[in-house]
């Protein structure tokens, strides 16, 4: 079997974006994300180290560090070139995805990340949203289906919101998984910005985006 193709939502990883950004941006979006793809760092503390060494610990103006769209398509350009595996990665983690989707499906599963975007890093999590009123429900849910996990805090939906939202990490099927258990009455937000941006798509979507990628 031929090397998969990497089918990408509307937008994103656009190499067009990062090359309309100033050179000194660019520049700094290529060392975030070699600190992405071999460290695992996330995108903010990446910018940062990439600006300290890139600017030789001078000060970071305002507006010189790249945004998220710009290291996307930094990330993907090198994960593309330089990583073998990239493309299998993400058929595997995607497909793995959407069967935990189905599993889930009486919960509404929203797919988003990098395993959505199609720009996968090595050791990167598959990020889940569910929603449903009583976060108890899933977690029940999950056990039932004889899945062990820890608890965490994801960030919520609402950046102006204090605290986060309840979320699990397990593996499944070897991969690793975090799965924030959002609000039932979250559910028409999401839908809504979906329409919108590219930042999460529903098991329709991903079933789309997979096949589209063979």
């Amino acid at each position: 079997m031929g090397e998969p193709r990497i089918a990408r939502p509307p937008g994103v990883a656009d190499p067009a974006v990062l090359a309309r950004a100033p050179a000194l941006r660019q520049e700094i979006a290529a060392v975030a994300a070699l600190r992405v793809a071999e460290s695992g760092l996330d995108y903010g503390q990446a910018k940062l180290e990439a600006a300290d060494e890139v600017l030789q610990g001078g000060a970071i103006a305002r507006g010189m560090l790249p945004d998220n769209a710009e290291l996307d398509a930094a990330l993907a350009s090198h994960l593309d070139l330089f990583d073998p595996d990239h493309a299998h990665r993400v058929m595997r983690m995607r497909t793995v995805a959407l069967e935990l989707m189905d599993r889930l499906a009486a919960f509404d599963p929203w797919v988003t990340g990098s395993v959505w975007k199609g720009i996968v890093a090595e050791h990167v999590p598959i990020h889940l949203q569910v929603f449903h009123d009583d976060p108890k429900e899933v977690v029940l849910y999950l056990l039932d289906l004889g899945l062990s996990f820890e608890a965490l805090e994801l960030p919520s939906l609402n950046p102006g919101q204090e605290g986060g939202v309840e979320a699990v990490a397990l593996e499944y099927r070897h991969e690793p998984v975090q799965i924030a258990l959002h609000p039932g009455d979250a559910r028409r937000q999401v839908a809504r910005a979906a329409h919108r941006s590219a930042e999460r798509g529903d098991r329709v979507a991903l079933r789309m985006l997979l096949g589209r990628s063979l």
